[in-house]
């Protein structure tokens, strides 16, 4: 498998404070990578530090298998895209004009693909519209700024935040295109993020970073391994609910104002055994795994 980014015990230091901690992690060709952390976790200067954007204090990291100090580390920039923390557009032209105006930087682009592209994205409609970028939603800048950024032909697109914001629908068109590109065009992305549940719609394979640290990376296919599937529920009295359940099953938690059961179970037999006991259930659920589960677990949360 190849790979895209590599880091090597990259660290970032400013005065006293280590932003980025001896972060070594791995980017495999056609990753979507999440990578979750709180804010000040240390993604945005990551993100700056493998785009270019800052000089790493010690460490390396490696694009396609050059170094960063590497001469050749250019030619393979021409092959990646970022936005990083706010979509760059020139705010008092068309969506149109942003495209030529990128166009005219990058040099040897068709006109035809400033339209196949703004298509791709879902912008095709303001080809001929003179609405200024200004006026636009957030998630329509985002979804430009993605557009521009595909004018290079991009191999590795990071995307920082890129779900920050945006209201339901524009998080939706976002995520949409994000699997889109990756599938169709076989870009792979990284993709910094708090929106946890949104990452689990999209990524393939996840960084957890904490005050700097990387923590933890795990695949996708890997979440039951960290957070298995169990039930969560109150009862009228939660202590006597916990003496009966913990008699009949292997593991079961009885944490603030909650139950909770874990491995084999039915919940018809659990709702059964508690009502013979004249308990009364006040709010039942089967809880799944999800990344913020093991994000909150891994860095030593409750896994609640």
């Amino acid at each position: 498998m190849n790979v895209v980014l590599k880091t090597n015990n990259l660290t970032k230091r400013y005065k006293e404070l280590k932003a980025l901690d001896d972060v070594s992690l791995t980017i495999y060709e056609g990753d979507i990578y999440g990578f979750v952390g709180e804010n000040g976790a240390g993604k945005t200067t990551l993100i700056r530090a493998v785009s270019g954007l800052i000089f790493p204090s010690s460490g390396t990291y490696e694009l396609g298998g050059i170094d960063y100090k590497d001469s050749e580390i250019a030619k393979v920039r021409e092959k990646m895209a970022a936005i990083v923390e706010s979509p760059a557009l020139y705010l008092n032209m068309s969506a149109y004009d942003n495209m030529l105006m990128q166009a005219k930087l990058i040099g040897d682009v068709d006109a035809k693909e400033i339209d196949e592209i703004l298509n791709d994205v879902g912008l095709g409609y303001l080809i001929n519209s003179k609405k200024k970028a200004k006026n636009f939603s957030l998630g329509m800048k985002q979804r430009l700024a993605i557009a521009m950024a595909l004018l290079n032909k991009p191999r590795f697109l990071i995307l920082d935040e890129p779900m920050n914001g945006l209201d339901p629908e524009g998080i939706i068109e976002v995520r949409n295109l994000i699997l889109k590109l990756n599938k169709a065009d076989k870009i792979t992305f990284l993709i910094s993020s708090h929106i946890l549940d949104e990452l689990a719609k999209v990524c393939t394979r996840y960084g957890f970073i904490h005050k700097g640290k990387l923590i933890q990376e795990i695949s996708a296919g890997d979440i039951d391994v960290f957070s298995e599937e169990h039930l969560k529920l109150k009862v009228n009295d939660n202590q006597k609910g916990y003496e009966l359940l913990k008699k009949d099953y292997e593991k079961v938690e009885l944490r603030e104002d909650y139950l909770y059961v874990f491995g084999k179970y039915e919940v018809n037999a659990i709702i059964e055994k508690l009502h013979k006991e004249k308990l009364i259930i006040l709010e039942i659920s089967t809880i799944k795994p999800s990344i913020e589960d093991i994000y909150l677990k891994v860095i030593g949360g409750k896994n609640v």
